[in-house]
């Protein structure tokens, strides 16, 4: 659980995300907005992750034999993983405040007492008795750059832990983002926090038609969600919005912003979907309002605890980490979006290397911020050809995905 990359000091500047995400020249358009959106990345960016790990156990149907590599984010994806118990996990992530995040998750699920304190600890807010769990139980259990991290003291001279003392979900750019929108539709009249009132789908319905919905036609938001930095908060890098916009006659991404809106907010029971509950009231529900992520439920505690010195994380890239690794011995593979920001060369370096370390039977699962693969006519036949895509389930999975950001739900499975 400790592997440490040799430069992944916590406290440096981010050289190996900013490689992967610059692809043109500083003094171009492109080359600012990449820049400008590599600044934001440099720092915590996803406390919880946005792709439903439901969805993507469905998709590989993990055994205990596995051993899957997956990029890690907000952690979450790679604690319902280990659930089902497989051999070896590996985790991956370019970004150092994920590395530490999912670190710190681990020791949680290792050293807490049990699955109320688990609970406490990543599930509620406004509670200073996380930070005292922290000192006591967690902190002597870390590696000492994990450690450094989660113990250094920011300009007001608090230590970063404190974040796990009020509501972590709500830092990170991705929860200033949700902020920011909230502020937005609030100056609109609007408070979306009022979905968490709804009773039944109707309810939540009715609340989409009549207060949100109408917010897409406001000038002022058009115009913002024509501007590739306006949503880099919600992790869309500038490849991304342009493959978005290309599906608008005016550029702009506020039809797709409200039809994924209308999923979240629509297609799920609210009782049902805690991204809803992260999206609209900013925090997970209490029991009696709905259900936590699957890693956070009782049932599945102990399997966690028991199995997290399974999960090997690594400050490294995808293809980094499989260039290390012998032919044949990966099962799954979990990209996550991070596709969506490659150019043609880094696609058919890494999928050089998933062919090469695939298994028999090996399933790739990632997702595409439009509906299609974008694979297809960028990745080399020779390699491509070596896989199967399954369209029919591809698209039946990513209906039932509860996040509604993304377009396409996508699994490629290795060919006979």
């Amino acid at each position: 659980m400790t592997d440490l990359a040799p430069d992944a000091g916590y406290g440096k500047r981010n050289r190996k995300l900013k490689t992967a995400l610059i692809q043109h020249k500083a003094l171009t358009l492109e080359g600012l907005s990449e820049r400008l959106f590599g600044l934001l990345f440099t720092g915590l960016v996803y406390p919880q992750i946005w792709e439903d790990p439901t969805v993507d156990m469905a998709a590989m149907q993990i055994r205990p034999e596995h051993h899957i590599v997956t990029i890690g984010s907000g952690g979450c994806n790679m604690l319902a993983y280990l659930s089902a118990a497989p051999e070896r996990i590996d985790v991956v992530d370019l970004n150092p405040h994920h590395v530490a995040l999912n670190r710190l998750k681990l020791a949680a699920f290792r050293h807490l007492p049990g699955h109320a304190d688990i609970i406490r600890f990543l599930a509620r807010h406004d509670l200073a008795s996380n930070v005292r769990a922290y000192d006591l139980f967690i902190e002597p259990k870390l590696d000492s750059d994990t450690r450094k991290y989660w113990n250094r003291r920011g300009l007001t001279g608090q230590r970063r832990i404190r974040v796990l003392g009020k509501n972590i979900y709500r830092t990170g750019l991705l929860g200033r983002f949700i902020g920011l929108g909230h502020l937005l539709a609030r100056l609109h009249g609007v408070d979306p926090s009022e979905l968490a009132n709804a009773r039944s789908m109707r309810e939540q319905r009715q609340f989409f038609d009549e207060r949100l919905a109408p917010l897409f036609d406001r000038p002022a938001i058009r115009w913002i969600t024509s501007r590739k930095s306006s949503l880099f908060g919600l992790g869309i890098p500038p490849q991304q919005f342009d493959e978005l916009a290309s599906l608008s006659a005016e550029k702009s991404l506020a039809g797709v912003l409200r039809q994924r809106l209308e999923k979240l907010c629509c297609h799920f029971p609210l009782k049902e979907n805690y991204f809803a509950w992260q999206a609209f009231a900013r925090r997970y529900p209490m029991p009696h309002e709905g259900e936590l992520p699957d890693y956070l439920q009782a049932g599945r505690h102990e399997t966690i605890r028991n199995n997290a010195e399974r999960v090997h994380v690594h400050h490294a890239s995808f293809t980094e980490l499989l260039a290390k690794k012998p032919a044949g011995s990966v099962d799954r593979y979990v990209l996550l979006d991070a596709q969506d920001w490659m150019n043609d060369r880094q696609l058919n370096d890494l999928w050089s290397e998933i062919t090469r370390t695939s298994a028999e039977g090996a399933v790739v699962i990632f997702r595409t911020a439009a509906e299609a693969s974008i694979l297809e006519g960028r990745v080399s036949q020779a390699l491509l050809g070596q896989w199967h895509y399954d369209a029919e389930q591809s698209q039946a999975l990513n209906l039932k995905d509860r996040s509604a950001i993304y377009g396409g739900f996508h699994i490629y499975r290795k060919a006979a």
